[in-house]
């Protein structure tokens, strides 16, 4: 049992970050919330209405897709780039250093932009293609879900080395000098002995990396056009354009609860591959 003085320096230390954390996120998470039951009459119509409206439907699957894809593309980029940082040679490293740390000193909509004048069709990609003679007509680049995930891609990539190369850097070397002994080389040792090993890293970074890809606005709202709509556009769209703030809240609760589920269950497999309990 805990003794006194201890739990109450707990609470000293996590109290105010808790009190914080209610002010800032579950009160307004609440407000929204009760919206979503208010407006514009008390009841659960704006949930029927949300699962009746194929617009919104379509929406939701969209933005599932483009995260799931985005994830995927992100934690496999982040992790390269976290095993230079941290095995390779000095020089290697200081450049991976670079390429993590630069893009936080430049805006998402700066990149987003950025990213608009490379890939639109008088962009520069479309216009080296063409005078090398690789193409004959400007590849569609943008306003479509390839220049949305590129662009989410690019901004998502610092947030996700750094899980990963703390889970490297946390490796004991004697496990693999031991794997070396017994005569394994240099990929069989990645794939069966490294990878493993830094599992709590990967799902670090996936679960950084989706959540944040969940509320991407600029970004896609630059690059998609308007034809790649996201979950965070059309809340967007509902709550300051329509106006329609109870389909708008009902939107962002649905939203939230099916992160939430997604979280939990990735949360329990992960306690369950680490312990190495199977289902």
């Amino acid at each position: 049992m805990p003794k006194p003085t201890t739990v109450f320096s707990f609470l000293a230390l996590t109290g105010p970050l808790l009190a914080f954390l209610t002010l800032v996120y579950v009160v307004p998470f609440l407000g929204v919330a009760e919206w979503s039951v208010t407006l514009p009459s008390p009841g659960l119509d704006q949930y029927g209405r949300l699962a009746a409206d194929p617009l919104v439907l379509s929406v939701f699957v969209r933005t599932f897709r483009i995260c799931a894809t985005v994830t995927v593309l992100t934690v496999i980029t982040a992790y390269m780039i976290a095993y230079v940082w941290v095995r390779g040679t000095p020089l290697q490293q200081r450049i991976a250093e670079l390429c993590i740390l630069i893009p936080f000193w430049i805006s998402v909509l700066t990149r987003a932009f950025g990213w608009l004048a490379l890939l639109s069709s008088r962009g520069l990609i479309n216009s080296w293609l063409q005078s090398l003679g690789f193409i004959s007509e400007p590849l569609t680049l943008v306003r479509n879900e390839f220049g949305v995930i590129v662009g989410m891609t690019h901004f998502l990539i610092p947030f996700a080395v750094f899980p990963l190369a703390s889970a490297m850097r946390s490796l004991d070397e004697r496990v693999f000098l031991a794997a070396r002994g017994m005569g394994a080389g240099a990929i069989r040792i990645f794939w069966s002995v490294f990878v493993p090993m830094t599992f709590s890293g990967i799902i670090g970074a996936t679960l950084i990396v989706f959540v944040f890809a969940l509320g991407f606005f600029v970004t896609p709202a630059i690059l998609g056009g308007g034809r790649s709509i996201m979950a965070a556009e059309i809340i967007y769209l509902r709550m300051f354009q329509s106006p329609d703030w109870g389909l708008g809240a009902a939107i962002s609760v649905t939203l939230v609860v099916i992160v939430a589920v997604l979280m939990g269950l990735l949360f329990r497999y992960a306690r369950l591959g680490d312990t190495g309990i199977s289902r």
